[in-house]
């Protein structure tokens, strides 16, 4: 089949006096945001490439098609199709969600307390139907605190533009227009006559809250909030004793926040704390105290207590650790939860408040497990909670625990309804030295049966950015891989904070090499201890993700079979010059400022995927976009694909898939989900010759 080949128009960019070549910026569009909204705007010539792509890489992988069907199926039958969550209790009603055999969205159903007559209250699949639209994506979904109003959010096209939706629940009719150009999320008034919003600007980000009073003129919307920075983003949240609203104006590296109360007639937010780079804090109000979880002059974060906002005196409640990542509080009338991780695990303490005692709560004897918690009710009068955990051969188990007597009783169990025995899974935990002696954890999950000889092939994960750790929680998918002798492996490589803030600052800005590094000296600790072999790994990474895999395949592309790399951020210098882009301004203490430092510059140019890109061999890959994403525009992997079928030197795959109806988190629905996963899996076992 004839290669697609994207038109070469020469444009030469230069900034700090370093001048290169780009021959493919001509398939960005001025009016980009609009194409999110409406594919129609999209340059005919590009459609087309990206059509032709999509037509390659489905010839090339023809000879899967039946092992995708076979995988999707295989997914597919781990997951409980007709399930349901666990209720919440509100003040009137039982709350939950179910999933049906035939539906892919979820349905929400109540029933009043002491009764058994349950009402579903929102049904995404006849939702989808009635807009008839391809792509269906649910931002927030809220009931008002009368129980009698139903809001909702939507982005019909990927692009994360929500329009927001409040019907009357008896009726289901709506009360109000909808609200357009939203973030998606909505907090109603404790009164329920209005409902906060957060507006998006013309660079789709979320800078103005606004209330709305429910069945108003929209132009009649009250501006509470307006952020004047581009770089920070807002949003409004309700305190756990309900007596204030939040406003936290933010970008990844700096917060301040507001307040106000929550019978304040005419809301007029008043500053807790002045932002100050660098520092991030976020307040809570329960029992007459205020609750302050800041990393200032903590760096793994700590937790501080005041009797008042208005004459603060912070004194210390939960101190700071080094390198262990202090959680915030989750408070019952009698207790307070909080979380802590260390070296890629999670840990969970209850403290009694009448007499200040703090323990662990250890309730599995694996290693390596991610616990978690939830409230069974709205009255935080109880010494009952919902406690669960997972890990990577054990699907989740969720307990009603009491807190008092320490009692639990199983309520809920991940089932698997083609089976699975954990007993046929090996999972490691090891920990790594990386190139400047760091010690790195890693996380492998193997079936028992795969012999660490160096024969079988290894995907190896990774992130590593903005600080986001990677759980090692049970993945019924990965399986698909497992079982095939495909051993899967996580690092939890510098940028996240599986090792606190310290481990996000050594893989950010300046420091952004050390996430490659991490990740190519896991891939060779692989090899050397005969998990895999050279030329046998797969690596596998998503968004900031496929900015890791790009990076690695350009500095050592002989220690991969392949690359599956997903909405890749792969043209990052083009994109962090480009102010006006959604998220470029709140990201240049992540990434850096090239356009206004030289030495930012100078050190994204030296990694950034697209334009180190060199004449030489690479390994087959895999690299997935969407049409309407806004976060990672579709305009990266299609220059990065474009420019890798120029300079590589080799004869393996190179594949781009483009969804025509997604956004960044791929299609929506659920077997959508499963589809885009079979792909990825399907391509990996191909070219590990196990089709």
């Amino acid at each position: 089949m004839k290669v697609p080949q994207l038109r070469k128009k020469l444009e030469i960019k230069s900034c700090h006096n370093t001048s290169w070549e780009d021959n493919y910026s001509w398939i960005h569009q001025k009016d980009i945001l609009e194409v999110l909204k409406d594919k129609n705007k999209l340059n005919p010539e590009v459609k087309k490439y990206l059509i032709e792509e999509n037509n390659h890489t489905d010839h090339h992988l023809k000879d899967t098609k039946d092992l995708q069907k076979k995988l999707f199926d295989e997914i597919k039958g781990r997951i409980k199709l007709d399930d349901e969550s666990l209720p919440f209790r509100d003040h009137t009603y039982d709350y939950w969600t179910k999933t049906t055999t035939e539906g892919n969205y979820s349905i929400k159903l109540r029933k009043k307390i002491n009764t058994d007559n349950v009402e579903e209250i929102w049904n995404g699949d006849k939702e989808k139907e009635k807009l008839g639209v391809e792509y269906f994506g649910v931002g927030d979904l809220e009931v008002s605190h009368n129980d009698k109003l139903l809001a909702y959010s939507l982005d019909t096209k990927g692009s994360e533009y929500y329009k927001i939706f409040i019907r009357d629940i008896s009726t289901n009719k709506l009360v109000t227009k909808e609200i357009t150009d939203t973030s998606g999320s909505i907090t109603f008034s404790l009164d329920d006559k209005y409902i906060f919003y957060s507006k998006l600007d013309e660079n789709h980000r979320a800078r103005k809250i606004y209330r709305h009073k429910i069945g108003d003129h929209l132009s009649e919307d009250y501006l509470v909030f307006e952020e004047k920075s581009e770089a920070f983003t807002v949003g409004i949240s309700l305190t756990s004793d309900e007596k204030y609203y939040l406003i936290t104006t933010s970008d990844h590296n700096t917060s301040e926040q507001y307040y106000f109360g929550v019978d304040e007639i005419t809301p007029k937010p008043k500053l807790i704390i002045k932002r100050q780079r660098g520092i991030l804090y976020s307040i809570n109000s329960w029992a007459n105290n205020f609750y302050n979880h800041t990393n200032n002059d903590a760096e793994d974060f700590k937790i501080d207590i005041s009797p008042s906002l208005e004459n603060q005196n912070w004194k210390p409640f939960v101190p700071s650790k080094n390198e262990v990542l202090i959680g915030g509080c989750v408070f019952l009338k009698n207790w307070i939860i909080r979380s802590e991780t260390s070296d890629a695990l999670d840990k969970l303490f209850i403290r009694n408040i009448s007499t200040n005692f703090e323990e662990e709560l250890i309730f599995s004897d694996e290693k390596v497990y991610v616990p978690n918690i939830s409230l069974k009710q709205k009255d935080r009068n109880t010494d009952e909670i919902y406690l669960g955990y997972s890990s990577p051969k054990t699907p989740s188990r969720v307990y009603s625990y009491n807190l008092s007597d320490k009692s639990k009783k199983l309520v809920k169990e991940q089932e698997i309804p083609s089976g699975h025995d954990t007993e046929d899974y090996i999972v490691e935990r090891i920990e790594y030295k990386s190139h400047d002696g760091r010690m790195v954890p890693l996380t492998i999950t193997r079936h028992k049966k795969t012999k660490i000889d160096g024969a079988a092939n290894v995907l190896l994960y990774g992130y590593g950015s903005y600080g986001n750790s990677m759980s090692p929680s049970f993945s019924s998918t990965r399986l698909s891989l497992i079982n095939r002798d495909i051993i899967w492996a996580t690092a939890h490589i510098r940028g996240g904070m599986e090792k606190g803030m310290k481990w996000w600052k050594e893989g950010k800005l300046t420091n952004k090499k050390n996430t490659f590094e991490d990740y190519i000296y896991a891939a060779k600790y692989l090899i050397e201890k005969k998990y895999s072999s050279a030329g046998k790994i797969i690596g596998m990474g998503g968004s900031a993700g496929g900015l890791l895999m790009g990076a690695v395949v350009n500095q050592s592309p002989k220690l991969f079979l392949g690359i599956i790399m997903a909405v890749p951020f792969v043209d990052s210098l083009t994109t962090n010059l480009d102010h006006s882009l959604p998220l470029t301004v709140g990201e240049f203490d992540e990434f850096g400022n090239a356009k206004d430092n030289k030495d930012h510059f100078d050190y994204i140019f030296s990694y950034a995927p697209y334009n180190n890109i060199k004449k030489m061999d690479y390994p087959h890959m895999l690299i997935t976009t969407s049409l309407s994403d806004n976060r990672v525009l579709f305009d990266e992997p299609a220059k990065f694909t474009a420019k890798l079928r120029d300079l590589k030197t080799d004869n393996n795959l190179l594949l781009l898939k483009t969804e025509m109806d997604a956004g960044h988190g791929g299609k929506s629905g659920r077997d959508g989900a499963i589809e885009e996963i079979a792909l990825d899996y399907a391509f990996a076992l191909k070219i590990s010759k196990k089709i």
